[in-house]
């Protein structure tokens, strides 16, 4: 039986007969590359040009611990959403299994066919995830071409330790992707409440602060490191106004902040209370009409309102809440691009936090403990003397924040699920067959 190590000085030999062979052009691909896309990938063969047929993944041999680790990478893919990785692995095995025959061949192919495995799975960590709006493109996933991603992993110190970092992603997307995967070894099947979940988590940053608002468990994690570091409930969209998945940056905390009230809100809520109560009920409730949406408005009398047609829908007015004990902000906001008009915000009503069911806001996100988010997010106490409406106070660094919406998770490697409110991972079924 042929040996599946072979000698350093053997194995130098070997690419050098390689080489050429690598750099030829042949009148029909192997294929494994025909299956797999690694002579389609103009990108991986001209890596592999302008190192002259070097290999990547088997200048240590056979063996190489780089090797090995990408192909349990590739053969665990099918629950990260890279269904062809175990295909890949197997090919890349067997040709591996005769390059150790001295097969000249099938050691580039091998090599080859790992390269082009890597890129495109690493290509799929990098998608963004379908329904996320990127407010600020600086937080928003690169692609990287195939040239990019060989380079990279060529430079690496360790091609190894390069291969286990980018496949972790972040340590929350990790822990999910391996009880994700211990499942499938045990019981052959993938939830797709998994892949859904992984996809919106793999746009989580590795290190960093941040903080992450998961919808569908109503929850906020504060993360730092990539662990997190404390968490409470938050209160989100309902089904009929669901909060939609953002990733933008806080910049800054507003203390005593007016709620500027959505025009679909003054339609259906304010006009017709106000035709039923009377103008009394704006200044009961600390609300003002104003001019226009310019950042200096003129303050308008509401007995000039047809609040008829706004009621209608035939006219619209601007309406504000003024801060103070009523106010639907809270004495806490935490403002961020988009273009929803979502915010992270106090609310007086803290009795709703005791609920099971917190899907109960129109679309913004109403917070636990927002002035235990100020520390975090301020280093110091959200407070100030003033009490001057919409006072913005800049953070110390701004601090990406994350909106998703998570329908699985791991609990000490255990999967948990949640419900799905807005039945975005209801797919018509609970499970599909895992790849092999």
């Amino acid at each position: 039986m042929a040996k599946r190590l072979i000698a350093g000085a053997a194995f130098a030999a070997l690419i050098s007969l390689c080489a050429p062979v690598a750099a030829a052009t042949t009148p029909e691909a192997p294929l494994s590359f025909r299956m797999f896309g690694a002579q389609s990938d103009p990108g991986v063969q001209a890596f592999y040009a302008s190192r002259r047929g070097s290999p990547l993944w088997l200048g240590q041999g056979i063996d190489a611990p780089a090797a090995r680790e990408l192909i349990q990478v590739l053969r665990r893919a099918p629950v990260e959403g890279f269904a062809e990785g175990p295909g890949i692995a197997s090919q890349a095995e067997a040709l591996m299994t005769r390059a150790s025959t001295g097969d000249r061949d099938a050691f580039s192919e091998a090599d080859q066919l790992l390269s082009s495995g890597w890129v495109r799975y690493v290509q799929t960590l990098r998608r963004a995830p379908a329904g996320m709006t990127y407010a600020e493109q600086w937080i928003a996933p690169r692609n990287q071409s195939a040239g990019e991603i060989l380079q990279l992993a060529a430079a690496a110190p360790s091609l190894e330790a390069h291969v286990r970092t980018t496949a972790s992603v972040n340590p929350i997307y990790a822990e999910l992707r391996d009880a994700a995967y211990s499942q499938l070894q045990t019981t052959g099947m993938s939830d797709p409440r998994v892949t859904a979940s992984l996809e919106r988590l793999r746009i989580l940053p590795a290190k960093g602060r941040y903080v992450v608002v998961d919808a569908a468990g109503a929850r906020l994690w504060m993360v730092d490191g990539g662990q997190i570091v404390d968490s409470m409930k938050v209160i989100v969209g309902k089904p009929t106004s669901q909060t939609p998945m953002i990733a933008s940056v806080i910049h800054y905390a507003t203390l005593n902040p007016y709620w500027n009230v959505p025009g679909d809100l003054v339609q259906r809520l304010i006009a017709p209370r106000v035709l039923s109560q009377g103008v009394g009920y704006l200044k009961a409730h600390g609300y003002q009409v104003l001019s226009d949406f310019s950042d200096d408005p003129q303050v308008l009398s509401p007995g000039d309102v047809d609040w008829t047609a706004v009621a209608e829908g035939r006219a619209t007015v601007r309406v504000r809440q003024l801060p103070g004990p009523g106010n639907s902000m809270g004495q806490l906001k935490f403002g961020f691009a988009n273009e929803a008009g979502i915010y992270l915000h106090d609310t007086p009503q803290k009795d709703l936090f005791a609920g099971d069911n917190r899907d109960l806001s129109n679309g913004c996100i109403r917070l636990e403990d927002a002035e235990r988010l100020g520390r975090w997010l301020l280093g110091r106490e959200p407070s100030t003397a003033s009490a001057e409406p919409e006072q913005h106070v800049l953070l110390p660094k701004p601090v990406p924040v994350y909106v998703t919406y998570l329908t699985a998770r791991a609990d000490a490697g255990q999967l948990t699920f949640a419900d799905d409110p807005y039945g975005r991972d209801s797919h018509g079924g609970t499970a599909v067959a895992a790849l092999n």
